[in-house]
């Protein structure tokens, strides 16, 4: 192998040299949970931040207007290492003759190793942060980060309300778990240890965290014939735990009168994880609600927030959607409801979701989602099962109807040509419907020609259960076909209402962009990732680009290729840092049917639950900060067309561009997630910066693949004392990438 693979351009050595240490290890700043995880409107109170590589965190972000945030102190926990010197400085002092001075620095010992139990390291360190809210903040849900030198952290759920606020005091990483994880039953007292009651007044919001074996209760007065909606928030704060099974705080609810009787307890509402529980009380007196993890487990980031009081609360509504540029009747069902209908308006709405709420004596609902479509709609008719006649449509529409009781089924009829491709969709679990659909499509005589159940849909990042169908078909032959719709665990009700498209196919697209927090230094690059979710076998090439976004932020490997579903693509920075984080929009676009689409990229946290499965989970913003300065001069650039011919089994060349100098063994470039067959053959030095030459293995790296090549760039330490001569023996640190290199693997040249 040449030796010049191990070399870099000499004004690397000068550009990159300025790169603080700090910045050039890999570590990101994360969060882990925010506790309490919001306020009411017209408040100041301290919240904890529950993180990992927080170093230098100075300031805090909350999203929208309002709200103002301060870092107050910032507290790392002593690690194994720390622990095992201060027991040996211990076992040294209390040697010596006790004076004033040695005792106090022995109680100190012992005050910090009282307090020592080994952390989980994503949630090990602690920022207190300071939060003001305006007394006409809006309330809804926030987004909260931290801002460091590295970066900023991930966005976590920060809540506005309405009502008072209860917090328990926040929980210690160190202190004892409380109960064990073998204990089961209900009842005030069973199955956990209890913490000390709280006494609270109605209507107001708890916040707490619950620790191992752990269990909260709060005690409240109420009177006979209140309707009291107990909401527990908890999976909706954090949605996945990556190290926990199922991957959330699983919360139960539980309320107590003041014997000890339990009235009421729910440990999901209908397929939600979070509790709800609806009662209405009997007499006057105390009650208690009782709250704990479903197997007793618990962490500092299990927190929670309850809302309690006689509360508008929204079960269903119906239709579940409308047509884009009408006004549609809608029925609304729930508790201590002010109307039993609303009129939605969509008359300036695009497709898509949006929420929904009603108000009640100022007090704001829950928000359930409610659909608009450019598609003609209609409403289901009964009776349209296989045992009465089946509904005529005409294609393409969509449906909005229910399951009116169990083992019902609808049946919708068309008529087709052959060779006609047919697709259906159902939206029901993606709108909080909680059927479970199934599909069947048959001939006139009955024959089942195709059958769907569970679809999975990568935009419903909150989704673990798939329970909304979708089946393409071609149609055999001129005729009537049935279409069949069920719920799999033949269930049924006035809520379980779905929204059915029938149509041709309708290629479309929606984008990912993740992660929704971007750390870089002025000048430099830095690589992310765009999901691209295909839609009714929509397969072709999508073009990225920012939208509006302010001078020196440019794109490099801006397009995701044809049938491929994610690309890695590189941001570079203007070279003068930025106080404050910037705001940017992505878009794609692609032609569909002879029209140009445009489509947002969504913000996004590629999410892990319990060890194994991910999920694109949408924020609110993308943020991007730019920190100190990566360069003095022009930032690196590739100099050659995009993309780069890589001939299968053969090389091509791709020049860098970098302020002028000869190469050094002090930096190396190595692919970064490389499809397979393709590596870095050799780096050579040229007048304008580097040369890199890039290989394809015919074997492995087809005619055909395309995508983008991310190439980082590594400072290379000293040989090891004692080490066999070789670049493995060295110590490589990441300090920066490059734009990222465009390239289709052709065939042989």
């Amino acid at each position: 192998m040449s030796s010049s693979r191990w070399q870099a351009v000499s004004a690397m050595v000068t550009i990159l040299a300025v790169v603080p240490a700090a910045w050039a290890q890999p570590s990101t700043p994360r969060i882990g949970y925010v506790y309490p995880a919001g306020g009411q409107q017209g408040t100041s109170f301290q919240v904890r931040v529950g993180g990992q590589f927080l170093d230098g965190v100075a300031r805090v972000y909350i999203s929208g207007p309002g709200v103002q945030g301060a870092v107050v102190e910032h507290v790392k926990p002593i690690n194994s290492q720390q622990a095992n010197t201060l027991r040996e400085k211990l076992l040294e002092l209390q040697k010596k003759p006790r004076g004033p001075d040695t005792q106090k620095e022995i109680d100190e010992i012992r005050k910090q190793l009282a307090t020592f139990r080994p952390p989980n390291p994503a949630i090990a360190e602690v920022v207190t942060v300071q939060v003001t809210l305006a007394a006409n903040v809006e309330t809804g849900k926030r987004e909260l980060r931290l801002g460091t030198p590295r970066g900023l952290t991930n966005p976590l759920v920060f809540c506005i309300g309405q009502l008072p606020e209860f917090s328990k005091p926040a929980s210690n990483a160190a202190r004892e778990p409380r109960g064990g994880n073998n204990q089961r039953g209900r009842g005030p007292m069973q199955g956990g240890t209890a913490e000390p009651e709280m006494t609270i007044t109605l209507p107001a919001i708890v916040n707490g965290q619950i620790m191992p074996g752990g269990v909260d209760r709060y005690r409240f007065h109420a009177r006979k014939g209140q309707s009291l909606v107990i909401a527990a928030t908890a999976r909706e704060l954090i949605p996945y735990l990556a190290d926990a099974v199922p991957g959330w705080f699983q919360a139960t609810l539980a309320l107590y009168d003041a014997k000890g009787g339990e009235m009421a307890y729910n440990d999901d509402f209908r397929f939600h994880p979070d509790p709800v529980l609806f009662c209405q009380i009997p007499d006057d007196g105390e009650y208690v609600i009782e709250i704990k993890d479903a197997i007793y487990r618990g962490r500092e980031d299990f927190v929670y927030r309850i809302a309690l009081g006689e509360l508008p609360f929204v079960t269903s509504i119906f239709p579940q959607g409308g047509k884009s540029g009408t006004q549609t009747p809608v029925e609304v069902k729930g508790w201590n409801l002010p109307m039993a209908g609303l009129t939605q308006d969509s008359r300036d709405k695009g497709p898509g979701i949006y929420r929904l709420s009603v108000s009640k004596d100022g007090l704001i609902s829950n928000e359930v989602p409610f659909a608009v479509d450019t598609l003609p709609e209609c409403l289901e008719r009964e009776p349209d099962n296989p045992q009465g006649s089946a509904q005529q449509v005409t294609l393409p529409i969509i449906v909005n109807g229910r399951i009116d009781k169990s083992g019902d089924w609808d049946v919708f009829r068309f008529e087709g040509r052959a060779g006609d491709e047919i697709v259906t969709e159902v939206y029901a679990r993606r709108l909080d419907s909680p059927l479970d659909s199934v599909l069947r499509l048959t001939d006139a005589k009955g024959r089942q020609l195709a059958f769907n159940d569970d679809h999975e849909d990568k935009g419903a990042g909150l989704t673990t259960h798939h329970a909304d169908s979708w089946l393409h078909a071609t149609l055999p032959a001129n005729g009537t076909y049935d279409l069949h719709l069920g719920d799999a665990q033949h269930n049924g009700g006035p809520e379980y209402g779905y929204r059915l498209r029938i149509s041709p196919p309708l290629p479309d697209f929606e984008l990912r962009v993740a992660p929704s927090s971007i750390g870089v230094r002025g000048g430099s690059s830095v690589p992310f990732t765009v999901y691209a979710l295909r839609k009714d076998g929509f397969s072709n090439e999508i073009s990225l680009a920012w939208k509006d976004a302010p001078e020196g932020f440019t794109l490099s490997g801006g397009r995701i290729p044809a049938n491929q579903d994610q690309v890695r693509i590189t941001l570079t920075a203007p070279p003068t840092p930025i106080e404050e984080p910037v705001s940017l929009s992505l878009e794609g676009r692609a032609t569909i049917q002879g029209q140009e689409i445009r489509r947002p990229a969504l913000p996004a946290e590629d999410m892990m639950q319990a060890f194994a499965y991910r999920h694109l989970v949408t924020a609110q913003d993308l943020k991007v900060t730019v920190s100190g300065r990566w360069m003095s001069r022009a930032p690196l650039r590739i100099l050659d067309p995009a993309p780069v011919k890589i001939p299968a089994g053969g090389t091509a060349r791709v020049r860098v561009g970098a302020p002028g100098g000869v190469f050094t063994n002090r930096f190396q470039l190595e692919l970064s997630e490389p499809p397979e067959g393709v590596t870095i053959q050799d780096v050579s030095s040229i007048r304008e910066g580097a040369e890199i030459v890039l290989h394809s293995d015919a074997t492995k790296a087809k005619p055909g693949l395309s995508g983008n090549l991310i190439v980082n760039v590594l400072a290379v330490g000293p040989q090891n004392p004692g080490k066999d001569k070789g670049q493995g023996n060295r110590q490589r640190t990441l300090v920066g990438t490059l734009p990222a290199i465009p390239f289709d693997i052709v065939g042989p040249q």
